[in-house]
């Protein structure tokens, strides 16, 4: 087994290999801007450790790493565009720098350029991958549904908003691991276990990410913090604090995200100042640990070494101690 370093090294090496500026330049610049702008490159590096802990190699999970990456990417620049987002990583999104126009059909592009990196795998192992692919590819878009038909809803539900997350985030999470058993043979029944691994994961993810948008230290980061805030966006923690709220705070939280000030200043300290009070801060912590421990709960049952357990188990924690 490597380090998560290591893995992050192989898998930028292979991704500066990839060959993506190719002709008509304005089709192909904006997806290697996009490709090359960093990132945490969590899900390519689950692939490539997952297809380790499974008796199979790296290497050979390179290319549906690849496909993760480049699928999630394609989605940030759609998402980016249906936001009308500034910014990406600190940089101009793709339609920033270039035009709407050409972020649609870039990301389109990028769609399909996830789809043909599956193509240099065998018949047994292209199948499976592509099945679980595309069932993915269909409920992020889902995912990205539920969070638009949400900015216009009053009545958003707590399990509701989790099956958003799930959709949107962790189903990527949870395909980018099973696809590094499917390409390491591993048996259906832990293809299946670390699929729900994955999966539990990311929505512990998705519930710190919204933490961390409140809460987070904005020198740690790379985003604005209080940014869900201003985009009056109902999450955990905003339904939490709706849910545990007096009745003056529940109205005053219910104007202040139908507001928007040219200064958001004083509506995110006073948004904050609700969430801490109410008690919604605390039980978006307990969630996470909880979401957490359902993930750890599915290694009990793996067919794997109690090295690579902990090996997954340290993973998890340093994702959900994170403060980026």
């Amino acid at each position: 087994m490597l380090s998560i370093e290591d893995y992050q090294a192989y898998f930028v090496l292979h991704l500066k290999n990839y060959e993506v500026t190719r002709h008509p330049k304005n089709l192909y610049e904006p997806a290697a801007y996009i490709l090359n702008l960093g990132g945490k490159r969590l899900r390519p590096v689950l692939t490539l450790m997952t297809a380790d802990i499974f008796g199979g190699h790296y290497k050979a999970a390179l290319q549906a790493a690849m496909s993760v990456e480049v699928f999630h990417n394609f989605t940030l620049v759609h998402d980016d565009i249906m936001d009308a987002a500034p910014l990406r990583r600190g940089h101009e999104t793709v339609h920033e720098k270039w035009d709407v126009n050409t972020g649609i059909l870039s990301g389109d592009a990028m769609l399909i350029m996830a789809y043909q990196l599956f193509e240099t795998y065998p018949p047994e192992t292209f199948k499976p991958l592509i099945s679980i692919f595309s069932k993915t590819a269909l409920e992020v878009c889902e995912g990205q549904q539920y969070d638009v038909d949400f900015e216009t809803r009053d009545d958003v539900t707590i399990e509701e908003y989790l099956k958003m997350i799930e959709y949107k985030t962790a189903v990527l999470v949870a395909c980018a691991m099973k696809m590094g058993a499917i390409i390491a043979e591993a048996p259906e029944a832990d293809q299946n276990r670390i699929y729900n691994f994955g999966k539990n994961l990311g929505i512990a993810f998705q519930l710190q990410d919204d933490y961390l948008d409140a809460f987070g230290d904005p020198k740690t980061f790379g985003k604005q913090v209080g940014g869900d805030i201003i985009e009056n966006k109902k999450t955990y923690l905003y339904l939490k604090a709706l849910e545990f709220s007096n009745d003056a705070d529940m109205d005053n939280l219910k104007n202040l995200f139908a507001s928007n000030p040219e200064d958001n200043t004083e509506k995110i300290i006073t948004v904050k100042a609700i969430f801490k009070t109410s008690g919604a801060a605390d039980e978006t912590r307990k969630a996470i640990t909880t979401y957490t421990n359902k993930a750890y709960a599915v290694l009990d049952d793996l067919a794997i070494s109690d090295e690579n357990k902990q090996l997954l188990k340290a993973f998890g924690n340093n994702l959900m101690n994170r403060t980026v």
